[in-house]
Order: structure tokens, then sequence, then C-alpha cells
């Protein structure tokens, strides 16, 4: 299979601490513009990445020092998205995607982080090893505005 280049990339790196979820979640969408996403599209993103944010800051650092990357690339009709951290990791992956499961219950966390991220993307992978960190892979796709204008 071909491999298709981005068009476009970025790379940010950012403290884990929750005042930086509003400047991820801007500085990606910005990013996502030159597609010319509509609203609605823009909003899905900036859910998804504040959630994924949020989930590195809260679970995977715990209030501890550390780093959140974050990557985006562009293609011709979407793009994708790569939050990473280095923090405690995800011990039992297929639990913590489902609905209502969280690992901090006393702080009213309601456990729909990955299922929010689900349902605003068109695509969702997520990695995690223990000691080591977590990476939520996001695909957003764009209808091309000129199928759009045709009726497709």
């Amino acid at each position: 299979m071909k491999q298709i280049n981005p068009i476009n990339f970025m790379r940010l790196e950012l403290a884990a601490i929750s005042t930086n979820e509003s400047f991820a979640r801007s500085t990606v969408c910005a990013f996502a513009t030159r597609l010319d996403p509509t609203m609605d599209q823009l909003d899905d993103i900036k859910t998804a990445v504040s959630e994924a944010v949020t989930n590195a800051v809260v679970h995977a650092y715990d209030g501890n020092d550390g780093i959140i990357l974050i990557e985006a690339e562009l293609f011709n009709d979407h793009i994708s998205i790569r939050i990473s951290d280095s923090g405690t990791g995800i011990g039992d992956l297929d639990k913590m995607m489902q609905p209502f499961v969280t690992t901090k219950p006393e702080e009213e966390r309601s456990g729909m982080g990955f299922t929010v991220m689900q349902s605003f993307m068109d695509s969702l992978n997520v990695e995690s090893h223990v000691g080591r960190g977590t990476t939520v892979s996001m695909k957003k796709f764009f209808a091309q505005k000129s199928r759009q204008a045709a009726g497709a």
C-alpha cells in the first residue's frame, strides 16, 4: 500500500497541568482550519482533545509533574492526532475503555473520557503500558467543500 505523506504536521509539548487543556484544544483546532472544517467538526476535535489531555493530567500524572506530547498531521481529507504521556499507564485497558469506569470515583469523575473521544472522532486507538504511559490516536475526516456543494 502506498504511504500517503501529510501536507503539514505539528508537535507540541506542554506541562501536564489543567490550565493547558484549553491551550491544547485551541492549538489543534487552529492547525485543523487549513482543511476548512465545519464548526461542528472543530467542536468535535476540541472535545476529544480536551478529554485526552484531561485524562493525562488527572490519571497519568495524578497532579505530579509531567509532559503531554501532542502531534498532529494534516492530510487532504483528515487530521490525525496523537496525544501521549509517560505517566502511570493503564493496566486493564479494555475495562477502562468501557463507559462509566473511572479510577477516581471519589472525585466524581464520570468515566466517559474514552467514550466521548470515540463518539466525536472517526477513529480512536489507545495504547498503554503500565509505568511507561499512554498514547491516544484519533482521526477526524472532512468532506471536501466541492463535494458538499455538489450534493455528494
